[in-house]
């Protein structure tokens, strides 16, 4: 009797783990063979490889073909190659893929995660369409001198590691986007700059760190997203810290506005203008047209916005660049021609780097654009079927709600279909601007579409700042120990880190 019962559980749990793994033979769609409970996805779920690296695999493991199945534990997704595609469905269908889908789990969202990048729906856009006026050119110039005044901080920094015979330019640059977003947005000198080991500076790490405990509770929620859909993918210590965090600039402010002009001041101007309230993008009346919807601005929706901001402002911003020093580091010829004009523009504004003074330097951009072509800081699109069926058009391919669709960016800009020389770092291939490439879909660093990144620009803004600030005092050269091309960083969530970091040799300039 207990074999015939150990039998049928084996045989259901064998069921349960394999059930959905029919659906890419069945509309005719090329794919790895899955394993049960796991999919395609075991590397990730074993640490060896990120979100990122395994979706650029898949690409470049079929490159004839347009889409590719792919089973992220017993979920299908879709990685789409084709960039006709990709813009079908950030763009041009986005009403039909309006969900990113970061959430195993529907109904139960851990609260740091109903912020404007993770969240859906109604949720999503009523935050998106709140909060999108923090972001415009003018509140960008309005900040814009504490960037300033943290850009000539970190030119003290880096005066200081220049008889060392390397430092981690991955390291340095986020010490300074850290007190930069400390400033910006919480109204507080978070001194990263000062105190390598600063507390904010550690809960930024730690956010980005993939702990053992973190892999085997995000592999268990996409394997058994029923069973444990309480669990949170986030360290119960994040959620803790950036509560405390929050609170404690609030409180200090008596909940309202203190006229500092930084994100925390904001959010509570919004919470002062009441409810926030919109067209529905889920539900709609009878008639067709949306439904109206409303939500609080509650304490914990603001520190999930704060927690977004705190993260992405400094991780993106702090990968792009450094990467781009890395990349100047090793392309002495490019350094130089950016150095010139830094020196020059500069020369017009008393040396100090202003937001004029940035918007002029084009060459510096151009090297920006190319680092994040190479490697850009999130390396991949995600984006959920969200009508019932979909069928694009391009394939006679229908899919489900539900289904997911990948679009590697990482792995389309770095294709030689798309860009000559792909390895190469050449700022150059963007001299006329990125808006081709963009408008192409084969240059997305920030996404497109309606969820395109809301802070696109002023992460853009601090980091050619900061690196302005590096290439005007000081001349960065590979160290012994610097890697031309620097292995990803397989721990990787959202961002892509660097598995030792960017050492470079930091020399003061003879001017």
């Amino acid at each position: 009797m207990y074999v015939i019962i150990v039998a049928i559980i084996l045989i259901l749990l064998h069921y349960y783990g394999t059930r959905r793994y029919y659906y890419w033979e069945k509309r005719g769609i090329k794919h790895d063979k899955p394993l049960p409970f796991v999919g395609n996805n075991l590397k990730q779920f074993m640490q060896k490889a990120s979100m990122a690296m395994t979706a650029n695999e898949v690409y470049r493991k079929y490159p004839e073909e347009r889409v590719v199945g792919f089973y992220r534990a017993t979920q299908p997704e879709l990685v789409i190659r084709d960039p006709v595609i990709a813009k079908r469905i950030l763009v041009t269908d986005f009403h039909h893929f309006y969900a990113r889908g970061l959430n195993p789990h529907k109904t139960v969202i851990e609260p740091l995660l109903k912020n404007v990048f993770f969240a859906d729906g109604d949720l999503w856009r009523l935050i998106r369409q709140r909060f999108t006026p923090a972001f415009s050119t003018g509140k960008i110039k309005a900040m814009f001198p504490l960037i300033t005044k943290r850009a000539a901080k970190l030119q003290t920094l880096a005066d200081g590691i220049t008889e060392k015979e390397f430092y981690d330019a991955r390291e340095l640059m986020a010490r300074y986007t850290t007190d930069f977003i400390g400033e910006c947005g919480f109204g507080i000198n978070m001194d990263s700059l000062s105190d390598e080991n600063s507390q904010f500076r550690k809960l930024g790490k730690r956010i980005f760190v993939r702990t053992f405990r973190d892999t085997f509770i995000s592999a268990l929620k996409w394997i058994f997203p029923e069973v444990f859909k309480n669990f949170t993918m986030l360290s119960p210590e994040i959620d803790v810290n950036m509560t405390r965090l929050f609170q404690g600039v609030v409180e200090e402010r008596n909940h309202k506005p203190s006229g500092r002009n930084d994100f925390i001041d904001l959010m509570l101007e919004l919470k002062e203008k009441g409810k926030m309230i919109g067209e529905s993008i889920e539900t709609k009346n009878l008639n067709s047209t949306p439904r109206i919807v409303e939500l609080e601005l509650t304490d914990s929706l603001m520190i999930a916005q704060a927690f977004l901001f705190f993260g992405a402002g400094f991780e993106t911003s702090s990968t792009a660049s450094s990467f781009t020093l890395h990349q100047l580091a090793f392309n002495p010829d490019y350094q130089k021609k950016v150095q010139e004009e830094i020196d020059r523009v500069l020369a017009k504004y008393n040396n100090e780097i202003t937001y004029d003074a940035v918007k002029e330097m084009s060459y510096l951009e151009n090297a920006f654009y190319e680092a994040m072509r190479l490697y850009p800081s999130v390396a991949y699109l995600i984006r959920e079927c969200t009508s019932t069926n979909y069928t694009f058009p391009e394939l006679n391919l229908n899919i489900e709600k539900g289904i997911k669709t990948i679009i590697p960016i990482a792995a389309i800009h770095n294709d030689e279909k798309y860009f000559k020389n792909p390895e190469q770092f050449d700022p150059e291939r963007f001299i006329d601007g990125p808006k081709e490439c963009i408008r192409n879909f084969i240059f997305l660093p920030f996404g497109e579409g309606p969820r395109a990144c809301v802070g696109a620009r002023l992460g853009q803004m601090q980091s050619m700042a900061g690196i302005a600030a590096v290439l005007h005092k000081f001349t960065v050269e590979p160290a012994a120990c610097s890697v031309r091309v620097p292995k990803p960083d397989p721990m990787g969530i959202v961002s892509e880190g660097f598995v030792g970091g960017l050492p470079l040799k930091f020399k003061k300039r003879v001017q």
